[in-house]
């Protein structure tokens, strides 16, 4: 019988980092290399069955490539679910046609999955705006814009066509400050969209922990499907 440990306890009182809620649909970016995703197809009893697979994926859903060879990149988008296909009508309120039409710019996100929020016109609060934005969530790793400065060298300014949702706190874990951040967010509006106020609520990233909660001002006690 496999031995199994019991897992190691994070303490709670570690830095976390509140983030405001923006209430719009999830959605993300993956930028992929070629071999990478010759891997997630790899089968060793039918090779070529799933080299198909992978090009009937790659025509259905591939939104950008860019370079040759084995350092050629693919570009997809997804909603929380799925996977978009630019060519369909259900592609999350507009997210897939806006990721090919910034495809050049969203290129330099580099490899990896990287989450976001995409609101504004038409998508839940809509938060008075006449437009689309997308939000990443990473603000670890990124910065919205060249006037804010880099907190390490582990940051980066994000692509021009993107945001990084607003930072409300950076500190040691505690509840009393969640509810301080959170009371400011309802009486002050939206960080995301200055003037915006009826905002959604908070996220908490707790570090040692490495779980993201969220915390509404409204009906935080209700599932989010009452």
């Amino acid at each position: 019988m496999k031995f199994e440990k019991f897992s190691k306890i994070p303490r709670l009182s570690r830095d976390c980092i509140i983030t405001e809620k923006i209430d719009g649909t999830n959605a993300q970016i993956v930028i992929i290399n070629h071999n990478d995703l010759c891997n997630e197809f790899l089968d060793e009893i039918s090779q070529q069955s799933n080299e198909d697979k992978m090009h009937d994926f790659i025509d259905k859903y591939c939104l950008a490539f860019t370079g040759l060879g084995t350092e050629v990149k693919y570009l997809f988008a997804g909603s929380r679910k799925r996977w978009l296909d630019v060519s369909s009508n259900g592609d999350n309120y507009g997210f897939a046609k806006w990721v090919k039409a910034n495809a050049e710019e969203l290129i330099k996100l580099g490899e990896g999955r990287h989450y976001g929020e995409w609101y504004g016109q038409g998508i839940q609060r809509k938060y008075g705006l006449d437009e689309k934005r997308f939000a990443l969530f990473n603000v670890g790793k990124w910065v919205s814009n060249a006037t804010s400065p880099l907190q390490d060298d582990k940051q980066q300014y994000c692509p021009s066509c993107c945001e990084v949702v607003p930072i409300l706190y950076n500190g040691m874990f505690d509840t009393y400050t969640i509810f301080e951040t959170i009371t400011k967010l309802k009486w002050h509006g939206s960080k995301a969209v200055p003037g915006f106020m009826n905002p959604e609520g908070i996220c908490i990233w707790h570090s040692a922990s490495g779980v993201l909660f969220k915390k509404t001002i409204e009906n935080d006690s209700k599932p989010k499907s009452l």
